[in-house]
């Protein structure tokens, strides 16, 4: 090659990369007990563990950025986040390439976010020698959720999907394609259930006022 590239532009940019390069593992290392500190510190411990959130995940500074511990991820750094959303417990984000919540992004607990990805073949997936050393290769690709998602209790999505502003994925769906914008998706793999509309509506104020079930037009029918 003309020039050298680093492993780690390799694997943000979606390439094959060498996970054992000494230079990304050393990050890979750091990257995972800066999330290890995040993770042993006390909620009532608010100020510290905020400032290791924001050391572990830059983007998150001044974002109104909220994480139920425990917390996983291998980066930090490749975890870009908008305004106002919310982690619940026990979330694993896999951002070997990007991973992007927009504005107001809620996820459930236990919500996994897996980017990385490895050649079918078995002689290709396995580590092998190769010129540069004993080591496999792998990739990533990565995972987008527009403004306003509700990605509910133990979804998974991999990598290479990316969910339309205002879908909602239901608890326990596996996300392996693209969600259009404003829709219910479900199942294993999820598909498209409907989309949400003005039958949806539970008009809260007004239900939380009169101390009524929180019920949709739809489901008053």
């Amino acid at each position: 090659m003309s020039e050298h590239i680093k492993e780690y532009d390799r694997m943000t940019a979606g390439k094959l990369y060498n996970p054992d390069d000494r230079e990304l593992a050393e990050l890979h290392v750091k990257s995972m007990t800066l999330c290890q500190h995040f993770n042993s510190i006390p909620f009532d411990h608010e100020q510290e563990k905020n400032a290791a959130k924001e050391e572990l995940i830059p983007s998150c500074k001044g974002k109104y950025f909220t994480i139920f511990t425990p917390f996983y991820c291998e980066y930090g750094r490749n975890i870009h986040v908008g305004m106002g959303c919310f982690v619940n417990y026990n979330c694993t984000f896999l951002d070997v390439a990007p991973i992007t919540l927009g504005d107001g992004v809620w996820l459930g607990p236990n919500v996994t976010l897996a980017t990385p990805n490895h050649p079918f073949l078995p002689e290709e997936r396995l580590p092998q020698q190769y010129p540069d050393g004993f080591h496999d290769l792998e990739y990533a690709k990565p995972i987008v959720i527009e403004d306003k998602c509700w990605i509910c209790a133990s979804a998974t999505i991999v990598g290479g999907v990316t969910i339309g502003k205002g879908s909602i994925v239901a608890a326990g769906s596996v996300v392996v394609r693209d969600v259009p914008p404003n829709c219910l998706v479900a199942g294993v793999p999820a598909k498209v259930i409907r989309q949400l509309d003005e039958q949806d509506r539970m008009n809260v104020w007004d239900t939380y006022q009169k101390n009524a079930l929180p019920l949709s037009e739809r489901e008053k029918k």
